[in-house]
């Protein structure tokens, strides 16, 4: 230990070295709610590339595990090192190194919050649309995971904004992949290899990201349902309807319930509507022009009649931004509550009814109470699961999980595996594709010393 603390502090200085007993809580967890914290054996906070691939070296020469932190937002365990691992948290490394305003593109290190990014593309007239719901989120973290969140539907995830990438392989060797350019038909596309691995595969140290135009005008329309299904059934019209909604989220009554008294939100709903609406779309539309878009809110408002909307609410700006934000929150309005566990299926966007139906029996089955809401308009469903019982909740797991899979869908949608859903990761998954994933994982690990337990064993 006193050698492996001397070595990286002769790499990063002794003040950005943490050893035991001045680790700091924060350090040993991540959002997940059924991880176990746990101390790691140092603590490394590098300030640049030079100074992650020496850390790599002497972690690669020890043979010592790695796992790379953001900001500690996720919500699958993934950021949380083994007892005898390195911790590299990229605290330091927070700088928005350009903002290319001719390509649309900003340059930025992985410690780089959401906040800070688009407080300063925001002075140019941009935005970066990724938002999965926790401004403090880093850069480097959403994409290890390829986060998501509520814009995905207009905007896509993560994946589809990543342009480039500058990556330390755990031999210590520094790769750039990608570029300025947005298309590219030369060899292997290592950049969405590394979106989405979790952190087991390299370290990004530098990610290139695609910018969009800041639209000035937005409205936020609220329709109550008195059957999820109603709702469920009216998403493909919407989404076909031409409007292309910013946001098209479905809440459920219990959640809307829930967040809308977190925050103290009154919509001004009459109780009539509320003792019969049992779930609700918020839609959430955009636009250059105040004219253009008081006309889509009109023709969405037609819609949403036709559909079997109950009542159709255009929002204040002062609740619509209370609402988004509670509805963002949501994970910590039902940690609060006593959620066991929140997991976030995706199942194509027409398979929704079918998936929750197929979640109302587990439930029934378990003695479960499950809760929801959800990116309707991709097919994303955030369930809150309330099952005290360790053995239990694993089968009630399980069984949402097995179900979203038998309607062609996936165990994340973009939370990621982590250590917390690998269990079911590999008993539902197709094995010939774990092992090329393991393939993978040793060509460019070969110590396996990067992300342990993380995804694969």
């Amino acid at each position: 230990m006193a050698e492996l603390v001397e070595l990286l502090a002769e790499v990063v200085g002794p003040d950005h070295v943490l050893g035991p007993g001045a680790i700091h809580a924060d350090y040993t967890h991540d959002e997940a709610l059924t991880a176990t914290p746990v101390v790691p054996l140092a603590v490394v906070r590098p300030a640049d590339t030079g100074e992650v691939r020496a850390v790599l070296r002497v972690a690669s020469e020890l043979h010592v595990p790695v796992t790379a932190r953001g900001s500690g937002t996720g919500l699958s365990g993934a950021a949380i090192s083994p007892a005898d691992g390195i911790l590299v948290s990229f605290e330091r490394m927070d700088r928005i190194l350009e903002i290319d305003v001719d390509n649309h593109v900003a340059v930025v290190q992985p410690g780089v919050t959401l906040e800070a990014l688009n407080a300063a593309v925001a002075e140019h007239g941009l935005v970066y649309p990724v938002f999965p719901g926790e401004s403090s989120a880093s850069l480097g973290g959403n994409v290890a995971t390829n986060a998501g969140g509520m814009r995905a539907i207009k905007y896509g995830v993560t994946r589809h904004h990543v342009l480039g990438l500058e990556a330390v392989l755990a031999s210590g060797d520094v790769i750039r992949t990608g570029g300025k350019f947005v298309k590219t038909s030369t060899g292997y596309d290592l950049t969405q290899l590394l979106v989405g691995s979790e952190g087991t595969l390299a370290l990004i140290t530098e990610a290139t990201v695609k910018l969009h135009p800041r639209l000035a005008h937005a409205a936020t329309v609220l329709a109550p349902f008195t059957t999820l299904d109603a709702v469920t059934a009216a998403v493909p019209r919407i989404v076909a309807g031409g409007v292309a909604p910013l946001i098209l989220e479905y809440v459920d009554m219990i959640t809307m319930g829930a967040i809308t008294a977190h925050v103290g939100l009154d919509l001004g709903i009459p109780e009539a509507v509320r003792a019969r609406a049992l779930a609700y779309l918020v839609i959430v539309v955009e636009n250059a022009h105040e004219a253009r878009l008081d006309d889509d809110v009109a023709v969405l408002g037609e819609q949403l009649v036709e559909l079997g909307a109950m009542e159709v609410y255009v929002l204040p700006a002062h609740a619509a931004s209370q609402l988004i934000s509670a509805r963002e929150k949501a994970f910590f309005v039902a940690k609060a509550a006593g959620a066991d566990d929140i997991v976030d299926v995706v199942v194509p966007r027409a398979a929704i009814p079918a998936y929750m139906a197929a979640v109302a029996g587990v439930a029934d089955a378990h003695g479960a109470l499950i809760t929801g809401c959800g990116h309707v308009g991709d097919g994303n469903v955030h369930l809150s699961v309330f099952q005290p019982e360790a053995a239990a909740r694993r089968e009630v797991l399980r069984e949402v999980f097995r179900a979203g899979m038998a309607l062609g869908g996936a165990i994340s949608g973009e939370h990621g595996i982590g250590t917390e859903k690998k269990r079911y990761f590999h008993e539902l998954e197709d094995p010939v594709k774990i092992e090329l994933m393991r393939a993978i994982k040793r060509s460019f690990d070969p110590n396996g010393i990067l992300g342990p337990g993380n995804l694969l064993d």
